[in-house]
C-alpha cells in the first residue's frame, strides 16, 4: 500500500511557516477558552446545587430569611434536574447558532465573529456565575435566558476556527495536523477544571469570574493578532497549492464506488475555469456526499461526549462520595484520552487516506470501554485509566468528526473553486451533533433520577452503536476501497 503525500514530500513541519504555528495556536487556545467556560458549569454543579438548596444542607435554624431567600428547589434532585435542563437549554441555542455562525461566518470576516463571540460570551458566563451570586439574586428565568444568549454567542467559535484552519492547512496530513489541533476542547476542559478547582474554595462564583476574564483576554488577542487566511499576507491559498497535488486531489470522503472512476457531475459552480469565490447555500451544504451520514452520527456520539463532559464530575462527586475539587481533577483523564485517540486515530487515518474504518474500529472498542468503565470500583487509580480509555475511544472519534471530517466534507472535489464553504459544513455537523447532544443532556438526568447511574451507560452504549449504524455505509465503501487499492498494488508488483 502506497504511503500518503505527508511522507512523499518529506516532512510536514518543513511545510509550515512561523504564520501556520501562530495560526493553529491563536485558533487552538481561543476554543480551549470557550470550553473551558463552559467546563467551569459542569464542575461547580455540586456548589449550586447547595447554594439553590440550603434547606436541605443546613442543619442549623438560624438564619431561617437567608435560607429562604436562596431556595430555589425544595431538595437536591430537583436542582440536579433544573442543572440538566439548563445544559439542554444551553446546547439547543448552542445547536441553533451553529447553524447560523456557519452561514455568517463564511460571509463576514472570520476574525470579528470570533473575535465578537468569545468577548460578548465572557460577559454572559460572568454575569451568569458571578453578579447574580454578588447580589445574591436567584431567579430560574434569568438563569435561562442568560444560557440561552451564552449558547448562540458560543457557537460563533467552532464553525470559525475550524474554517481558519482549513484556509491553512490543506489536505495533507490533514488527519494529524487537526488530529492535534482538536485537542483544543479537551485542554480547555482541562484548563477549565484546574481554574474552577484552585478558587473554589472560595465560592463558585469566582470560578466563572476567573475563566471569564480569561476568555475575554483570549477574544482581545484574536481581535488583534489572528490571520484568517494566507491570502491577507500576500502567500498563496490552500487550493492554489494543492492543485499541484497528485494523490491529495481527492477527498478523503467522497460518494464514488470506484475513486479511479470518480467523476463528478454535481457542481456547486459550475465550470471549473470560474474563480470567484462565494459561499454555497446551506441546501448545497447539505446535499455535499457524507454531510448528512456524518452529521447524524455526530449528533448520537456528541451526546455520549457531552454527557462525559457536562455530567463526570457530578456522576464521581455522587457515585463515589469523593470531593468535588477531587472529582473535577480526577476527571482530566477523559480528555487527556481524548487528546491522544484524536491525535493517533489522525494519524492512522492519514496513512490509510479513509477515515470511516478508523472510526469503525475506535467506535467498537468504545461499547467495551463504556462496559468496563460504568463497573469502575471505588478506587481513583483504576477509575482514572477507565476514564482514559473511554476517553480514548470516545473523544478521539469525536474530535475527529468535528475537526479533520468536517475540514474533509467542506473541500470536497465538487466544491473547489467555492471556499467559503467550510463555516457552513461545520456548522451543519456540530449544529446537528448539538441538537442530539441537547437531547441527550435533559435524558441523562432523567434516566439517572429514575433507573440509576448504570441504564445511563446503557443509554451511551445504544447512542455510540448507533453513530456506526449511521455511517455503516461509508464504512463498507471505504472499507472495499482498501481492498481493490490494495489489490492493485499486489498486482502492479
Amino acid at each position: 500500500m502506497a504511503w500518503p503525500s505527508i511522507f512523499q514530500r518529506g516532512t510536514l513541519l518543513s511545510q509550515f511557516s512561523h504564520h501556520h504555528v501562530v495560526v493553529f495556536l491563536l485558533t487552538f487556545f481561543s476554543y480551549s477558552l470557550l470550553h473551558a467556560s463552559r467546563k467551569t458549569f459542569s464542575n461547580v454543579k455540586v456548589s449550586i446545587s447547595k447554594q439553590w438548596t440550603p434547606s436541605a444542607f443546613n442543619k442549623t435554624l438560624e438564619p431561617v430569611e437567608v435560607w429562604s431567600s436562596n431556595h430555589l428547589f425544595p431538595n437536591a434532585e430537583e436542582a440536579t434536574l433544573f442543572l440538566g435542563t439548563l445544559d439542554t437549554i444551553f446546547l439547543f441555542s448552542y445547536a441553533v447558532g451553529l447553524f447560523i455562525s456557519g452561514i455568517v461566518g463564511d460571509r463576514l470576516n472570520l476574525r470579528w465573529v470570533l473575535s465578537f463571540g468569545m468577548c460578548s460570551s465572557a460577559l454572559v458566563v460572568f454575569v451568569f456565575g458571578t453578579v447574580t451570586e454578588w447580589l445574591h439574586f436567584y431567579n430560574k428565568w434569568l438563569y435561562c435566558c442568560l444560557w440561552i444568549v451564552n449558547g448562540l454567542l458560543q457557537s460563533t467559535g467552532w464553525p470559525c476556527v475550524v474554517a481558519v484552519m482549513g484556509n491553512w492547512f490543506g489536505k495533507t496530513g490533514r488527519g494529524v495536523v487537526f488530529g492535534l489541533w482538536s485537542a483544543c476542547a479537551s485542554v480547555g476542559n482541562i484548563l477549565g477544571a484546574c481554574l474552577a478547582s484552585s478558587v473554589l474554595q472560595y465560592g463558585y462564583e469566582y470560578a466563572f469570574l476567573v475563566t471569564a476574564a480569561v476568555q475575554f483576554a483570549g477574544g482581545v488577542i484574536i481581535f488583534f493578532g489572528l490571520l484568517v487566511s494566507p491570502e491577507e499576507i500576500g502567500l498563496p491559498g490552500i487550493e492554489a497549492e494543492e492543485n499541484f497535488e497528485e494523490d491529495s486531489h481527492r477527498p478523503l470522503i467522497t460518494g464514488a464506488e470506484n475513486e479511479d472512476e470518480y467523476e463528478p457531475n454535481y457542481s456547486v459552480q459550475e465550470g471549473s475555469a470560474i474563480t470567484q469565490v462565494k459561499a454555497i447555500s446551506f441546501y448545497q451544504a447539505c446535499c455535499l456526499p457524507g454531510v448528512i451520514p456524518y452529521s447524524l452520527a455526530y449528533a448520537c456520539l456528541k451526546l455520549v461526549n457531552y454527557s462525559f463532559f457536562f455530567w463526570l464530575p457530578f456522576y464521581l462527586s455522587n457515585n463515589f462520595g469523593w470531593k468535588e475539587a477531587e472529582a473535577d481533577k480526577l476527571s482530566i483523564w477523559y480528555d487527556v484520552g481524548g487528546i491522544i485517540g484524536g491525535t493517533l486515530q489522525g494519524f492512522i487515518s492519514d496513512v490509510l487516506q479513509k477515515r470511516a474504518p478508523v472510526l469503525a474500529l475506535s467506535l467498537l472498542l468504545a461499547i467495551g470501554s463504556l462496559v468496563g468503565y460504568s463497573r469502575s470500583p471505588n478506587d481513583k487509580s483504576i477509575n482514572a485509566l477507565l476514564m482514559a480509555i473511554t476517553g480514548f475511544f470516545i473523544g478521539g472519534p469525536s474530535n475527529m468528526i468535528s475537526s479533520a471530517i468536517s475540514a474533509d466534507l467542506g473541500r470536497q472535489e465538487l466544491i473547489q473553486g467555492s471556499s467559503e464553504a467550510l463555516a457552513t459544513v461545520t456548522g451543519i455537523v456540530d449544529g446537528t451533533g448539538s441538537i442530539g447532544a441537547a437531547v441527550g443532556q435533559y435524558l441523562v438526568s432523567l434516566i439517572q433520577d429514575n433507573l440509576g447511574w448504570m441504564w445511563v451507560f446503557y443509554f451511551f452504549i445504544l447512542m455510540t452503536s448507533c453513530t456506526i449504524l449511521f455511517i455503516s455505509p461509508l464504512i463498507v465503501r471505504e472499507i472495499c476501497s482498501l481492498m481493490q487499492r490494495q489489490q492493485a498494488h499486489i498486482l502492479s508488483e
